[in-house]
This record gives C-alpha cells, structure tokens and sequence, in this order.
C-alpha cells in the first residue's frame, strides 16, 4: 500500500508541538508494516537550521493561487532513523520526505506566526495543499491513501475531490484526515475563499463556509473519506458542545467514519533501557535503581546536596490553562507545606503562570523545584526520577506525556478526559487486583478532587512492595507507534474498501 502522509511540521526537521511527533513516527512504523510511505512537508526556514542531509530535486513547478502564480522548488530527505543502515531500525525501509519551498511562504522566523499569526496563513497552506497534490501526481506509482492533518493540510482532501480532474493519477486514492486539536480550525476571511480556486458553490453552510468565513477544517471534515482524531474518548466529545468547538454538528454527521486512535510514543527516543539522558538507564527488572539514580542526578542538576527523600511528583508541559493549571495551583498551595511530598515543575507557557509559580516555589524552597523553559534532556531526566506525573488537563485530545510516564514507570494522575481516559486506568480496588490499573483518575474540574487523586498515590506508594508491582505493570505496556500503525492499516484498508465521499453540491 502506498501512502502519502502530508502534515504542515515533521520531527526532527520542524517543530512547534504534538502533530510533528506524529508526522515523524507514524510513517517509519507504517513501513515496519510493509507500507511504502512518503511525506510531504513545507521546507520552513527552521528545516534548513537542523544540520540534517537535504538535497534539491530540481523538480519546480507553478502553482495558482487565486489569479497568481507561485513556484513550488521541492528538496529531498529522509526520517532520521529509519535508514536500514541505523543502529536499531535494521531492516526498517527508509522514509522519504519531500519539502516544498517557497521563500515568500516559508522563509520566516516561525511556522505559523509568533505573539499573532501570519496574516497570509491561508494562503501560505492553500499553496502548500495544493503543491503537495500536484507532487504526488507526478510520482512514479499513484497513491493508495493520502493522509493529512490538521487545518494546515485540510484542503487537501477537498482538492482531490473536487478539483479531481488536475490530478488524475490520484483519482483512486482514499483520504484520512486526522483532527489533533478541535481548537485550530484555520478560519480566514471569507474572500480568502477565492484564493483556494474552489468553486464558490461549496462555500455554504455544509462544506466550506463557517459563521460567513472560511473554516479550512471544516471542508477536510466533509470531504475525508475518512476522519480521525487521536483518541477514542476525544472522538467522542468532539461529536458535542463544547468539544466541537461549534463544529459538532458536522462531526456527529460523519457516523462510523469518524474514529478516534491514540498517539504512539518514539521508543527509540522515550525509551528508558536506552536513553543516554539518565544516569542508569533501566527496564522493569531494575526500576528502584534506575530511579534512584535519576533522584541524585536530578537533584545535583537543580543544585541539591543530595536527593529528597519524599515521593517526587512532576508536571512536565505547557503552564495554560488548558493544562490544568489553575488546578495546580490549588495542589501546591494545600500539600507544599505538609511534607508528604517534593515537586519539580518543567515548562514554560502564561506569564502570569511562570510568576506566580515562582512566588509559590520561593515560598516553598526544599518542596518546590521550577524550571522555566523547556530542556529535552531535563525532561527525560524528570520523567526517569520522578514517582508521579500530574496531568490534570481541562482537556486533552491524546497527550504524549502520560505515555511517556508509563514507559518510565512514573505513575499518572490525571483528570478523566480525552486520550487520558484511554491509556490510564483509576487504580481502584477492582483494578489493582485484577492488575489493569496504571495510574489515578479524578473527574471534576476541581483542586480538590485533585489533591484527592494525590493523596491516594501517596498512600499507595507508602506500601512499597504494591507500588513496585504496579510500576512493573505500566511498563510492560505497549504503547509504541507500532501498535498504533496497525490500527491506521487496518483504517486505510476500510477506507480503500469503502465508496469514496462524492464532491457533490448539497
């Protein structure tokens, strides 16, 4: 099967957040699988500042965009790591990726924008859709399933239905469109519409049009022969007020064609039998040691004369409100002053958030550690010698971070939404006897219910021997993106089996 995988920002060649991680691993574990993959990217200005091999091609093209013409040159490389010649990814067929550049489109400082987005967003990624479909119909083969993600590539799936006769080669093809965030629909102005070279019959209240503007999301969720998002449990709360985000009508309409599957971590990446940031690295069989050893470094790291005794609870992420971190606050300011357990904070996001954590952390100098920013290795050396990990979003379509905790054996408490409720199980009694528990659950949005959800790990963890048995569990879990391939496999052979989306008029 081939398949062509299309996504505004790949790991480790551009990167603002979670889509990257999934445009990066997910096509080298669809090759595992015998798939011949190729992904398609903007050749951002970023992508040329990673010190990674990328060639030219020499293939350009023109591209309409309304009543102009913009060049697309394309340049060539391939997903680090999956070269059969790569220790640890032998016999891995190689993942090749195409880059379309432009400099007036993508030789800017950021992705999208900074403090506020490129006023010329949609035209930059009504380009980018429409160059990638003119590439894949010049490929060799034609494609099988085009694959693409979020509002940036969105258009892609509509193009191929309805302007099918500009690129015959892919007539056949399926498209999936995956959803990773209900929030970033990608509304423009309305005269934008003009801009995409789409009929303005389509502009109406079914397909492309949204509140009298253009909703780029909207038109790859009519238009997907099928629509995916990254949970089960997200799936669902999309299909309602507010997880719709006022699409949830639309949603709802999709049936059985809209499913939701969860996020695979990088194992050669989150890995803690291989990761070069712990001191120890270690497996189910060595926890205790491998832990305490991340303990001492990570406390020499934050300038301690030796490791805390207390159980060590962590918060790894973004300080937003989405985060849950209003719900943090209520945490720190009831348990800091009890003793009963040390917190290291790593993350950056809010202003207003980085300070009033730093007032708390000063309050509180041997309970509370902060880090504003973000360190990969830091983060690694956290996930490895922390206990816990708290997780309490308002809401989360997956979340990588708990999964990233249950390959490292540190426990999740998180709030019951999205992709949290798909990979972690309350450790109530039913669930630790049976032994399907991996973490603690709470429901309310509510610091209490929090501090709750904290207290019962604590006391959990007060028994040694139970606690150690639990780590082992979570860690004998699965949740690499091989598993998650699979299920995408299966998907795209549904979708190959199934009568494609007409490009009809409502």
């Amino acid at each position: 099967m081939r398949v062509l995988q299309v996504a505004s920002e790949v790991s480790p060649f551009a990167k603002t957040g979670g889509l990257a991680d999934v445009a990066g691993a997910l096509p080298g574990a669809l090759a595992r699988l015998g798939c011949d993959v190729t992904v398609v990217m903007p050749a951002h200005r970023e992508v040329f500042t990673r010190g990674l091999p990328i060639e030219p091609t020499g293939w350009e093209f023109e591209i309409p965009v309304g009543t102009r013409k913009q060049r697309a040159t394309i340049h060539q490389a391939r997903i680090p790591g999956h070269d059969p010649g790569i220790a640890g990814a032998e016999g891995t067929p190689p993942v090749t990726v195409y880059l379309i550049g432009n400099d007036s489109y993508f030789d800017r400082p950021t992705l999208y924008g900074g403090a506020e987005d490129y006023s010329d967003n949609a035209e930059r990624f009504i380009f980018f859709s429409r160059a990638a479909l003119e590439l894949a119909n010049r490929f060799e083969q034609p494609c099988d399933i085009i694959h693409s993600h979020d509002w940036q590539t969105a258009l892609v799936p509509a193009y191929q239905k309805i302007l099918a006769d500009n690129w015959p080669r892919l007539a056949r093809a399926r498209t999936l469109h995956t959803i990773h965030n209900m929030a970033y629909q990608g509304v423009f102005w309305h005269w934008d519409m003009l801009l995409t070279g789409i009929d303005w019959r389509y502009f109406n209240w079914q397909q492309m049009e949204y509140f009298g503007q253009l909703n780029l999301l909207k038109a790859g969720i009519v238009f997907a022969d099928m629509v995916t998002t990254v949970s089960p449990t997200y799936a669902r709360e999309i299909q309602s007020a507010p997880g719709g985000c006022s699409l949830e009508g639309v949603l709802s309409g999709r049936g059985d064609s809209l499913m939701g599957i969860v996020n695979g971590i990088d194992t050669h990446t989150w890995n803690p039998r291989t990761d070069l940031h712990l001191p120890r690295p270690y497996d189910a069989t060595s926890v205790a040691e491998g832990k305490s050893a991340a303990k001492a470094a990570l406390a020499t790291r934050l300038g301690h004369a030796a490791p805390d005794s207390r159980p060590l609870v962590a918060y790894v992420g973004r300080l937003a409100e989405q985060k849950g971190i209003g719900l943090l606050f209520d945490l720190l300011s009831r348990l800091a002053g009890s003793g009963r357990a040390k917190f290291v904070i790593l993350g950056t996001g809010d202003p207003r958030a980085e300070e009033s954590l730093r007032q708390m952390a000063a309050a509180y100098p041997g309970t509370i550690d902060l880090v504003i920013g973000f360190d990969e290795g830091l983060a690694h050396l956290v996930q490895g010698a922390a206990d816990m990990l708290l997780m309490p979003s308002l809401y989360e379509p997956c979340g990588l971070t708990q999964l990233y905790a249950l390959a490292y054996g540190t426990i999740p408490i998180v709030r019951a939404t999205g992709g949290l409720v798909d990979t972690v199980v309350d450790a109530g009694p039913e669930a630790l006897a049976d032994g399907t528990a991996s973490g603690f659950v709470f429901d309310a949005v509510d610091g209490g219910a929090l501090v709750h959800a904290v207290e019962r790990a604590l006391e959990l963890h007060a028994d040694s021997g139970r606690w150690l048995a639990l780590v082992r569990r979570v860690m004998a879990q699965d949740w690499s993106w091989d598993a998650s391939a699979r299920k995408y496999l299966r998907l795209y052979e549904r979708a190959l089996a199934a009568e494609p989306v007409p490009a009809r008029v409502p």
